[in-house]
């Protein structure tokens, strides 16, 4: 049964998929990495069904490195009782902050849930909420081995620059339009305008502490392949997932 969205919730997302996976060669001179498999099936469509399941019905996705492959792959997005638009750009792409720029006449005025189409986390879509004020609400998980010192501090549920526990950004939030506020079109990245926020006291954060795994390697990649093919909870992925 398809979950409800809960008032105020995103119900449009953006998906960011314009990289070309350079840690991920040769895997990735053919396929871009959205594509790439995972228990039978492109780990965007991991996404794309979890974002489904959360009542989500509007995805946008940006495309860059071997762009015109993925909507080949997807098309409209109706086998998931979604509607997708592609936002593509030109290579190298406009990086996270000008992609999304880029998109926001598909995204409106409200906020939008923002996944990273090369993380893996089973993070509940439907508990996130961007608090009155907020520019951001992200969502951090402790540190993997590969980037032991974080991203953010995070205390009492916000995003602060000294003092709280310093953990990473897992790729997913829910963003307001309003913090692209006089941006111009480009490349640029993001997270200055996150560390802006912060600074302005408008910025959120959350500790997930179940799955989550940056699928940047091919060695990731094949163990959580193994362990999605294995529906084996019990048995830990090995790099990168909390629990």
């Amino acid at each position: 049964m398809r979950g409800r969205v809960h008032e105020g919730r995103p119900v449009k997302a953006m998906l960011l998929a314009a990289g070309r996976g350079d840690r991920m060669r040769p895997l990735t001179d053919a396929t871009p990495k959205p594509l790439l498999q995972v228990a039978g099936k492109p780990l965007i469509a991991w996404h794309l069904e979890r974002l489904a399941a959360a009542g989500v019905r509007e995805v946008v996705i940006n495309t860059s490195w071997l762009g015109e492959q993925i909507p080949l792959a997807l098309g409209d997005g109706s086998r998931w009782g979604l509607s997708i638009r592609y936002s593509p750009e030109p290579w190298p792409a406009l990086e996270t902050g000008g992609g999304i720029h880029q998109a926001l006449p598909w995204l409106g005025t409200e906020p939008f849930l923002l996944v990273n189409g090369d993380v893996f986390a089973d993070v509940d879509f439907t508990a996130l909420l961007l608090s009155p004020g907020d520019l951001g609400q992200l969502v951090l998980v402790p540190n993997p081995p590969h980037h032991v010192k974080g991203d953010f501090g995070l205390k009492d549920d916000r995003i602060v620059a000294d003092g709280g526990e310093m953990l990473t950004f897992s790729g997913i939030s829910i963003l307001h339009p309003a913090l692209f506020e006089g941006c111009q079109p480009g490349r640029f990245p993001l997270a200055p305008l996150l560390f802006a926020a912060r600074d302005a006291g408008r910025l959120g954060g959350q500790r997930h502490v179940g799955q989550w795994i940056d699928v940047g390697t091919p060695e990731r990649l094949a163990d959580l392949d193994a362990f999605l093919t294995a529906c084996d909870d019990a048995r830990p992925l090995k790099d990168g997932v909390n629990g």
